[in-house]
């Protein structure tokens, strides 16, 4: 009796169960079908979405696709693929203004390495791009777009593995470019957890994960999952970083991993030719002039680019297929674009100017006109144009200092007094125009060269150009940025340049330009200062109108030394 109660109340509960079971597994296919159409209509949307395109931009439409399309980055292109197509790449960082083919380059010099021999890329070698300024990350971890990260059970989507207490790895673009090339554009905005992140990589190849949720000794742990945990990801890769800012701006810790490299900004006629030809490639003619004109106004090619755009717009709306001069004036106006700089030089020869050389944003040469005016006077030196001051050090002990180019006008003073200069009977004023600040010591020779001609109504040579640091004992010091410099003073129609010695270089011989280095302030002088019966009557002299007759001639003052 007890045996058959027992069995009818296991009956009615297996009864109950199955109904129960049975009627969950009815309502589960009846909400299927919905949401299998709810899918469905979502990815009819979709398709719906991808079959729409508007027309191709003419930014993408000019895009570089070889490299003799990358104008004016001849040298920039034969360093990176010195670096990247050998059987040994290395990390590199490109240096340069936005918008004249660093990204484009990058990614045409690892086609031209999958092609080298004995490269160690693959045919399927991937070119990963990433802007630093976009990188998101989570210091918990959770999420790093970047390096990779864990996807802890606890978080919500973690999926079946999630459900079963499993962490997941998601590798990052590190790993996703293991056997290519990363590309992080604007690498000096990177945040600098995760640029210590970064430096990590490059010096493991590989990423290592670790989660409190992983253990071991779990067997129910995929095996690919408990390798990447004891492993790590891959993440052997070159890096390709590029920046639009200086290297001093650069963590230290990334520069002596890598290669560097230099993108030069365009010269206007570069940015016009790139304007005439995207105009072309519109469907739209341009004269040349107005090609020079948005190369004298555009700062890189892509804002040549966008001009055109616009340009084009204006004709399109008028029914016609050329761009005419008022359109790129309109344009030019209504855009606030500012005029670019005249780096064409002035030859003639003036008393108290004179053409120095400097090197502003991604280590792109120019010509400056110091000019230097001498009263009679006291001694007192007046300096304008320059940094006054600057501030060195790091986060925790900053200190000030005076800057070093007001220190190299103070030794340019000393030393003309002990040349025989009368120094201390003049108001010496020298002004570097221009409205941007300059620093640095390099403008010491011009300096004493200005400063020479304007106390002794001597003319300086306007064909020539100088630069380079001057020592108390009057010994030329070598400078940085020499080459860019000598291209300036090349393309401002100058025909010679004096360098200190150290900074001589093979490759001057085959330019256009003479290149002389020197030694000391002396030859300096002596090459640079013209008679004063050399002056035309109508060139301005900014010398005083009375002269101390005991100034020494460079012969006398040799003479002197000697004895």
């Amino acid at each position: 009796m007890v045996s058959a109660v027992l069995f009818g109340i296991q009956l009615l509960v297996t009864i109950v169960v199955g109904i129960y079971f049975y009627t969950q597994l009815r309502q589960q296919n009846k909400s299927q079908p919905a949401h299998r159409k709810e899918s469905g209509r979502e990815y009819e949307k979709l398709q719906k979405m991808r079959s729409l395109h508007l027309s191709e931009p003419l930014a993408e439409r000019v895009r570089p696709a070889t490299f003799e399309d990358i104008i004016g980055q001849e040298d920039g292109i034969k360093s990176l693929k010195a670096i990247l197509c050998g059987k040994n790449p290395q990390h590199v960082l490109i240096y340069g203004p936005p918008g004249i083919g660093k990204t484009c380059a990058a990614r045409l010099v690892l086609e031209a390495a999958k092609q080298s021999k004995d490269t160690p890329f693959k045919s399927n070698a991937p070119f990963i791009e990433m802007d630093a300024t976009c990188v998101r990350f989570d210091e918990r971890a959770i999420a790093d777009p970047l390096i990779g990260s864990v996807h802890d059970p606890i978080y919500q989507g973690a999926g079946p593995l999630g459900v079963q207490g499993i962490p997941q790895p998601k590798p990052g673009a590190v790993s996703k470019a293991h056997g290519g090339v990363l590309f992080l554009d604007e690498i000096g905005e990177l945040h600098p957890i995760q640029m210590n992140k970064l430096l990590k990589v490059l010096e493991d190849r590989k990423v290592m994960l670790e989660s409190a949720y992983y253990s071991p000794d779990d067997a129910g742990t995929p095996r690919y999952i408990h390798d990447i945990f004891k492993n790590g990801l891959p993440a052997d890769f070159r890096l390709v970083g590029a920046t639009t800012r200086s290297p001093s701006e650069i963590s230290p810790a990334l520069r002596s991993r890598c290669m560097e490299i230099y993108f030069r900004g365009l010269e206007t006629e570069e940015v016009a030719d790139i304007a005439f030809h995207a105009a072309e490639r519109a469907g739209y003619t341009m004269s040349h002039e107005d090609a020079q004109t948005i190369g004298r106004f555009a700062s890189c090619g892509r804002d040549a680019v966008n001009i055109v755009q616009m340009c084009a717009g204006l004709a399109q709306l008028e029914e016609r297929t050329e761009i005419a001069t008022a359109d790129v004036e309109w344009v030019i106006y209504s855009g606030h674009y500012p005029a670019r700089p005249d780096q064409k030089a002035d030859t003639s020869n003036r008393v108290g100017v004179v053409h120095g050389l400097a090197i502003v944003g991604s280590h792109q040469g120019a010509t400056m006109e110091i000019e230097a005016v001498a009263q009679p006077g006291t001694g007192k030196l007046t300096i304008t144009g320059i940094v006054e001051e600057e501030e060195i050090g790091s986060e925790g002990r900053k200190i000030k200092r005076k800057s070093t180019a007001r220190g190299s006008l103070e030794n340019v003073m000393t030393l003309l007094h002990s040349m025989g200069y009368h120094t201390q009977e003049y108001d010496l004023h020298i002004n570097f125009p221009g409205g941007t600040p300059v620093d640095g010591p390099s403008a010491g020779v011009a300096m004493a060269v200005v400063a020479a001609s304007a106390m002794t109504g001597r003319p300086v040579d306007g064909t020539m150009a100088v630069t380079g640091e001057v020592s108390v004992r009057g010994l030329v010091k070598p400078v940085g940025g020499v080459p860019g410099k000598v291209e300036a003073a090349e393309h401002a129609g100058l025909t010679k340049v004096l360098i200190p010695m150290e900074n001589r270089l093979e490759r001057f011989e085959h330019t256009t330009i003479e290149v002389t280095p020197i030694n000391t302030l002396e030859e300096a002088l002596e090459t640079m200062l013209l008679p004063a019966e050399s002056l035309h009557p109508d060139e301005p002299c900014s010398a005083p109108a009375s002269m101390p007759a005991a100034v020494l001639s460079v012969e006398e003052h040799t003479a002197k030394s000697m004895r």
